[in-house]
């Protein structure tokens, strides 16, 4: 064999070597490298359309090859029979392996989902199912099912009590059963054993606590103040006092736009009134807050069966141990909002 021909299988052999080696590292780079440039949501739901959910994707992989590599790989695992429910997120650098057996796998991303803000049970699954899959009527229907509370341990009128106010990470596809389950979980950690010693001293059960944490949220947003009102309601309670809460009387009415309760909202008939009952509400009348929860556990142990907002309108109250000094403290407030509406 002379030389030329050596030459040519060398070059050749060289040229092929070149090629093949090209095609693998444009493979393994297809593949195995980033295909992603930036993060972004995907979700799966029952009504999602294979192939609207593959173009989707494949416009957030910039190129070519790799948007090629996508579809060989989802063909390769059977991706559109494989595919699962749920709430995806595509990182920044992940590649087309890691991608297509996310979907496959099912493997998630949890949700930040935020309890609290809500007065009612319905409110409360509206804002629920705008973070989750389920809607809003399927979240009520397990909030009133009654064998499901029994399991729960509630059997009052409102499953409300259970819920903390705090931000749980879960996934988009929860049923309503199993995060009604986990927020079961969630407060019974939360009433720890020094909590529950704290009701113990107080002579409260969790339900009683969260109902009178409801009302003194209601009242108002000031930390300092939430330990003196709740004393307040314990003192009238334990007296055999009404609690005459103005916050119960806009929940009994469903008007919570209410700014002002007037004597004529003080006669409308519910037991949530409780200007017309004694004793708490049926239920909270809200989510409290955990520092109106642990208001109620600590609460301030004074003789004032009054208060009212102070005449300044700084959102914080004159408290009063008897009607006379209550009343007075109301006449200067009432004087001051007749000032105050005249120079408007």
């Amino acid at each position: 064999m002379n030389n030329k021909i050596l030459k040519k299988i060398f070059v050749y052999s060289l040229f092929t070597g070149a090629f093949i080696a090209a095609i693998l590292i444009v493979t393994y780079n297809s593949f195995y490298s980033s295909a992603i440039d930036k993060k972004s949501s995907i979700f799966i739901t029952n009504d999602t359309v294979y192939t609207d959910f593959t173009d989707n994707i494949k416009q957030q992989i910039p190129n070519f090859f790799k948007r090629t590599a996508f579809d060989l790989y989802a063909s390769h695992l059977n991706l559109e029979q494989r595919l699962k429910l749920g709430h995806y997120t595509l990182e920044e650098g992940m590649s087309v392996i890691k991608m297509v057996r996310m979907f496959v796998l099912g493997e998630q991303t949890a949700i930040d989902l935020v309890v609290g803000g809500a007065r009612t049970l319905p409110q409360l699954a509206g804002k629920l199912s705008k973070h989750i899959m389920a809607d809003s009527l399927s979240l009520l229907s397990a909030m009133r099912d009654k064998e499901l509370k029994a399991k729960l341990g509630y059997h009052k009128d409102s499953l409300i009590a259970m819920f903390i106010p705090n931000t749980y990470q879960v996934y988009w596809t929860i049923t309503p059963q199993q995060l009604l389950e986990r927020i079961n979980k969630e407060s019974k950690a939360f009433w720890n054993t020094s909590r529950k010693e704290k009701l113990t001293q107080a002579k409260l059960t969790e339900y009683q606590a969260m109902t009178i944490a409801s009302i003194v949220y209601e009242e108002t947003k000031n930390r300092g103040e939430m330990p003196k009102i709740a004393g307040v309601y314990i003192n009238r309670l334990r007296k055999g006092m009404p609690l005459q809460a103005c916050p119960t009387v806009k929940y009994a009415m469903g008007d919570f736009s209410l700014t002002r309760i007037l004597y004529k909202h003080l006669r409308y008939d519910s037991p949530f009134n409780t200007y017309r009952n004694a004793g708490l509400p049926p239920a909270p009348i809200c989510i409290p807050s955990i520092a109106a929860i642990d208001a109620v556990l600590n609460y301030d142990k004074n003789n004032y069966l009054y208060f009212c907002a102070k005449p300044e309108f700084d959102g914080t109250h004159n408290f009063a141990r008897t009607l006379t000094e209550h009343n007075a403290n109301s006449r200067k407030y009432n004087e001051a909002l007749k000032r105050l509406k005249k120079r408007r």
